[in-house]
């Protein structure tokens, strides 16, 4: 009986579902894919915007603080708002390794800290030791490989002494040993070099922000820029033919920096690589740059004996024109005279507003981006301050 109910319910539901279809299901367009957002730099906009002018200069600085008192170092740092400082040998702890523990007082805000750089190439150019790893004159004869090798290992002892960029891979090329640069070049011909300069990149990869210096190539221009503005009458077809190959292989490596230096290659513009808006174009436009452009050392200009470069503060405004996103000083500089220099230019209209923007933002990513911290950024206005204090 029970079976029979079963097979009638069965055939009653057969025939319900031939004399009606069912109702169409109702379709809805996909819904959107939400956007990553990047932590990083929702905090970069964040903090540019609540940022005045001169803090966005100031944040484009990067100085050297003589001594061995990190507390001086530090309030440098937050008194300026300064993007960075260069330790130089008068600023090495015995032992170096003491460096770990100033860090924190020298980057001087954890969230947003200062950037530290040194040079440490090896060899005859190291400001902390022990460092007896090969150089690049003695690699510039051994496997590309060793060059990561070295470079990895120097970077460790950076990164563990607090050090964050390192202004240490060499991309100039010469086969002349007694060019200036010689004992500091990976390589006679330009594929040697790449082949090293990619490789070092990638042994600092992770731990230390790399450099490529000195850009377009000192190699190619004889003479010392710490007293002089090396020339060139090489094309820009001709650098591109060969000396522009390390800094494409170490671009491409991941290198965060390139140095420019003060070359002049008067084939292509007439004033030193630093101050020229065409090779800054070369460099972002055709080989690709992202990251940070900085200058050498812009008292360098000052000590070359040529009177248009002379006046620090003029300097300066040709080197944010250009488009280098921090200027370096290593024997000193009026900071407040330089800020005030920058404003008025921006004032003038002759540097816009959105190339400090931009800059200061580059610079506001990659310090935030060593704090390992993840939330947005929080300003306090004069009123809550007032609460706090």
């Amino acid at each position: 009986m029970r079976r029979a109910l079963l097979a009638g319910a069965l055939v009653a539901v057969t025939l319900a579902g031939c004399s009606a279809l069912p109702e169409p299901v109702p379709s809805f367009p996909a819904a959107p894919e939400r956007p990553v957002v990047d932590p990083v730099q929702v905090y970069a906009d964040e903090r540019l915007s609540t940022m005045t002018l001169d803090e966005k200069i100031a944040s484009m600085l990067m100085v050297h603080v003589p001594g061995l008192d990190p507390y001086a170092i530090g309030d440098a740092v937050g008194a300026y708002g300064l993007g960075g400082v260069i330790l130089m040998g008068d600023n090495i702890p015995d032992p170096a390794s003491t460096l770990a523990d100033w860090a924190p007082v020298i980057e001087h805000e954890s969230g947003l800290p200062a950037l530290i750089a040194t040079d440490q190439e090896g060899g005859v150019v190291r400001r902390i030791r022990p460092d007896d790893g090969p150089s690049a004159e003695e690699l510039r004869y051994e496997d590309p490989a060793a060059a990561r090798t070295a470079f990895a290992d120097r970077a460790a002892l950076l990164a563990s002494d607090g050090v964050t960029v390192n202004f240490g891979i060499v991309a100039d090329v010469t086969g002349d040993p007694d060019s200036f640069i010689f004992d500091r070049s990976m390589g006679s011909t330009p594929q040697d070099a790449a082949a090293r300069v990619s490789e070092a990149v990638a042994g600092e990869l992770g731990t230390v922000y790399s450099t490529l210096k000195h850009f377009p190539g000192h190699g190619v221009a004889p003479g010392d820029s710490h007293s002089s503005i090396p020339s060139t009458g090489m094309s820009l077809d001709d650098w591109r033919a060969g000396h522009e190959q390390p800094f494409v292989a170490g671009i491409d490596a991941g290198a965060e920096f390139v140095m420019f230096g003060h070359l002049q290659f008067d084939a292509v513009d007439p004033v030193p690589a630093t101050l020229s808006p065409l090779w800054h174009q070369v460099l972002r436009g055709e080989l690709g740059f992202e990251g940070i452009a900085i200058t050498d050392d812009m008292n360098m200009l000052e000590n070359s004996g040529r009177q248009e470069y002379a006046d620090p503060v003029a300097n300066a405004v040709l080197a944010v024109v250009a488009g280098n996103t921090m200027l370096l000083y290593v024997q000193g500089v009026d900071v407040p005279s330089v800020v005030a220099g920058i404003h008025a230019a921006v004032d003038a209209g002759t540097i816009s507003e959105k190339a400090i923007d931009d800059a200061a933002r580059r610079l506001l990513v990659l310090r935030r981006s060593l704090s390992d911290e993840t939330g947005r950024f929080v300003h306090c206005f004069d009123d809550c301050q007032a609460v706090i204090e």
